[in-house]
């Protein structure tokens, strides 16, 4: 019988734990745990060498940096039922105990209609477009505010600076800082809990910041706005992964990814018109508030807890109450460990990853593309408010081809994802895992897009070319964005297949952390390089990092054979 992880059993003296708290044997830590939280009945069962082979095998390839993350998408754990178990009928799944542990291990049955995956296809995508909707309403919050910054900035009396901190700045650095607490603690209570709890207390701190009176309120609020907006950011993927199978998942994950862009393109457009016809700044807040409440309310009717551990502990709780058998265990029981250690490890291992090369250099790609975004916010009113003076509703217009660039990415992610099945077959064919190296031809041949999309806004922005130029410069650009997103997650999930929620949050955080500093110096580089040369200077960095993808296709593989913490089968 298969159970999540792989089924074969290493020395558990090898794992180790990432701090020195965690350094000890994991599996005497599990064991001690249980024993100060469980009966004496239990203690019996638990204190065995089945059990230890069960969370070694959990454990196995943990390497230094602890537990793994989700260890039901990569291993199987062998299992040894007792063909002499008597069940008991309060027991629907008929659990049988198993020789090794004498624990009756909780794990989802063939055909569970409990199990998220085996929802119906019209659920699938339901929730799907319900997540990827909520994504966009949060990305849209971090730019509906860049359509009318001169207002408030008066209302303040502060600079354009200072403005661009208090409500752009500091809500980008939240979307980094969330991540680090938000994900650890929905492997502890669920991802349903985390979403509830934190996209209301975003919709409420909206309320202050349309009520501001003073820039302080503003900064304030919007930090806590930015840290608890990042939930979504952060669980939606994940939540995906719980509903879709691995090989149908490529069309849902293409959703998720647009919508991070596809937020920020359309808070300029949205931006600008309340700018030119609301009779306050403050409006911008109020709608945004509106919006946001508005899908909170749908999403918190529609879409469940997925998370199979979660889910899969639960029903282990209500089998021991209903049978009174102190036996049933989910396999996330056998590996507790206290919230400190969670948090400790969580929030150290991002720090410890970004030493790995291919996290590094990923991470700094991703982050110059999510700040040539958020460049773009300010440098499109430089181009066309300044230097053609134009009305800041029509400027936001001229966002959209960089918007259509993302929804053609969107359309092009089925074909990438053929082309990767196909490319990928002939190595599940022989039982093995795909080189994550065919994760990046997507990007190979999208990242030309980036800096071709950047040289023809660069060199088109005179104030006497036609506004055509810049504007349908941000289709390529755009497309580029996107294209590169997804496939480099890929890239370094399966890199990383232990770790990969660490390795995505430190590529959150540092991308976020650029991403909210790049406004702050965006309007004087272009007053002083000017546009042209401004845009072409990011331009020709865009254009240096087009050499990351190659560098990896060809040499990736033997750079993870020198890696503590990359993932070998």
């Amino acid at each position: 019988m298969s159970h999540a992880t792989d089924n074969t059993s290493v020395d558990s003296e090898k794992v180790r734990d990432f701090g020195d708290d965690l350094q000890h044997h994991p599996t005497r830590s599990i064991l001690n745990k249980i024993r100060s939280r469980e009966s004496g009945d239990l203690k019996s069962l638990v204190s065995n060498k089945g059990v230890e082979r069960i969370v070694s095998d959990l454990q196995e390839g943990a390497g230094q940096l602890g537990p793994l993350e989700q260890p039901y998408d990569i291993h199987k754990v062998e299992t040894h039922p007792d063909p002499h178990t008597d069940y008991n009928d309060a027991d629907p799944w008929k659990y049988p105990i198993d020789q090794d542990s004498g624990l009756r291990l909780v794990d989802w049955t063939p055909g569970d209609k409990h199990n998220p995956k085996n929802i119906s296809k019209a659920k699938k995508w339901l929730y799907t477009m319900v997540l990827g909707a909520v994504c966009f309403v949060v990305a849209l919050g971090s730019a509906i505010v860049t359509g009318d910054m001169e207002r408030p900035a008066q209302y303040f009396g502060v600079s354009e600076e200072v403005i661009i901190l208090a409500s752009v700045t500091v809500f980008v650095i939240g979307f980094g800082v969330g991540p680090l607490v938000f994900a650890p603690m929905s492997e502890e209570v669920g991802r349903k809990p985390i979403y509830a709890v934190t996209l209301f207390v975003a919709v409420v701190f909206i309320v202050p910041c349309g009520a501001a009176k003073n820039i302080g309120t503003l900064i304030v609020c919007r930090l806590i706005d930015g840290i608890a907006f990042s939930a979504p950011m952060t669980l939606i993927g994940g939540s995906l992964a719980d509903i879709w199978e691995g090989p149908e998942r490529g069309t849902a994950m293409a959703i998720f990814s647009a919508a991070p862009f596809l937020g920020p393109v359309c808070g300029p457009i949205f931006g600008g018109l309340l700018c030119d016809h609301a009779p306050t700044w403050r409006w911008i807040y109020w709608t945004f508030l509106i919006v946001a409440g508005i899908f909170y309310v749908i999403f918190i009717a529609i879409v469940p807890e997925t998370h199979h551990g979660i889910l899969l502990k639960k029903r282990a709780k209500k089998l021991r109450k209903d049978t009174g058998d102190s036996r049933y265990r989910s396999f996330n029981e056998l590996q507790i460990r206290t919230f400190g250690e969670v948090a400790k490890t969580s929030l150290l291992r991002p720090f410890v990853l970004l030493s790995e090369l291919i996290v590094f250099l990923m991470t700094i790609y991703m982050a110059i593309c999510y700040g040539l975004l958020y460049m773009f916010f300010f440098a499109y009113p430089i181009v066309y408010q300044e230097g053609k003076g134009w009305s800041a509703s029509l400027t936001g217009v001229m966002f959209i081809p960089i918007g259509v660039g993302v929804i053609i990415a969107t359309i092009a992610a089925p074909f990438f994802n053929k082309d990767y099945n196909r490319r990928a077959q002939k190595y599940r064919d022989r039982g093995e895992l795909p080189p994550p190296e065919l994760r990046l031809i997507p990007m190979m041949i999208s990242c030309w897009f980036v800096p071709v999309g950047l040289f023809a806004f660069a060199w088109s922005s005179y104030p006497w070319v036609s506004w055509a130029g810049p504007c349908f410069s941000g289709l390529a650009a755009g497309f580029g964005f996107c294209c590169l997103y997804n496939p480099a997650n890929n890239y370094i999930v399966d890199s990383y297949q232990h770790y990969a929620a660490s390795a995505l949050a430190a590529k959150t955080f540092v991308r976020s952390i650029w991403g909210a500093c790049v406004p702050l110096f965006t309007i004087q580089m272009y007053h002083r390089l000017g546009d042209e040369w401004a845009t072409s200077l990011m331009a020709f960095i865009s254009l240096a990092c087009c050499v990351i993808p190659y560098l990896f296709f060809f040499f990736g593989a033997k750079i993870r054979t020198f890696s503590k913490y990359a993932y070998t089968p």
